[in-house]
């Protein structure tokens, strides 16, 4: 959120609300038009916003963001250029191609694979059901369309966040890399304002760590499924054997109803619904998870939630009054 103070001719005082993306490239973009008087309040103690990296297992992870989504199309994506041109994150071609081949379920029924697919399609992107989910934003989906259908999932021990970062370093004052320009405020609780025409959606990539691999690696297999008869019951999962070999780190994702659920619950009872889902998979004799890591966007009191999401009864007009 961006306020303006000031005479009409003179030259304007501007606050911006949040040091994420949308914060740090607004700031960039009014220090480029030459407004040097902005001031950034931050409620965290760091800019960045859900790109924010944690280490787990004794790997640098993402919290929140992780795929640069859209990119091999007829235009560039500007975050591309950073990633890769600017930054030489290090990150790697997600393919889904295989998908349908890697589908585990502990029933007869083909309902609950085909509730998992249909999860992939919809919550998987969006993390919440087509139920509510309008296609005003998503036939086609903006990102891919403009910037091609290929996904690159960071993989970098330096964060996504480093994005942000380098944007923010082209404007703000440095000291060995790290921001001392006092136009940023950090650890600043902001003016809540509610939009509520669209949804806050919850996406939670929950992390586990075994003391070995016990599934399927090789081409074809990064990515699988689990079918079962209860929607977004940890349905989508992602080995690391490129990106952090050796670790025994599998990647589970919720959304929705079930990120919420899962966050409420203590972090031992996460553990052991996944184990039960771990053995349905790949058989009793699997080893017992040694670490875990469950994200909390729903109950941050600073973010309430990963994305929004563009809800059914929401119109173009409606939007673009928000974006004014």
């Amino acid at each position: 959120m961006v306020g303006l103070m000031g005479a009409v001719h003179s030259s304007p005082s501007v606050i911006i609300v949040g040091g994420g993306m949308s914060g740090i490239s607004a700031a960039k973009t009014l220090h480029n038009a030459g407004v040097k008087d902005i001031v950034i309040l931050e409620a965290t103690d760091c800019i960045g916003g859900r790109m924010h990296k944690v280490n787990f297992a004794g790997l640098n992870v993402e919290m929140g963001a992780n795929w640069v989504e859209g990119v091999g199309g007829r235009s560039v994506n500007p975050i591309w250029t950073i990633a890769n041109d600017k930054l030489h994150l290090r990150k790697f071609f997600s393919d889904y191609d295989n998908l349908t081949s890697n589908a585990y379920k502990h029933t007869v029924p083909s309902t609950p694979i085909e509730m998992a697919f249909d999860y992939y399609n919809s919550d998987y992107e969006f993390a919440e059901p087509p139920r509510v989910t309008s296609l005003q934003n998503t036939e086609p989906l903006p990102t891919f369309d403009n910037f091609g259908a290929d996904l690159y999932f960071v993989a970098d021990q330096r964060g996504y966040e480093s994005v942000v970062y380098h944007l923010a370093w082209q404007f703000l004052a440095t000291d060995h890399g790290n921001i001392t320009d006092q136009r940023l405020k950090l650890n600043k609780k902001w003016k809540i304002l509610a939009i509520y025409q669209f949804d806050m959606a919850v996406y939670t990539k929950i992390f586990v760590k075994f003391p070995y691999a016990f599934w399927p690696t090789g081409n074809g297999t990064q990515f699988f499924l689990y079918a079962s008869e209860q929607r977004g019951y940890y349905p989508i999962w992602q080995h690391f054997e490129k990106e952090y070999p050796g670790s025994n780190v599998l990647l589970v994702t919720v959304t929705d109803d079930e990120s919420r659920r899962i966050e409420q619950q203590p972090d031992s009872t996460t553990k052991a619904e996944i184990m039960e889902v771990v053995q349905k998979m790949f058989g009793e004799g699997v080893p017992e998870i040694e670490d875990i890591f469950v994200p909390r966007w729903w109950s941050n009191r600073f973010f309430k939630g990963s994305f929004s999401n563009w809800p059914i009864g929401v119109t173009r007009f409606e939007y673009d009054q928000i974006r004014v």
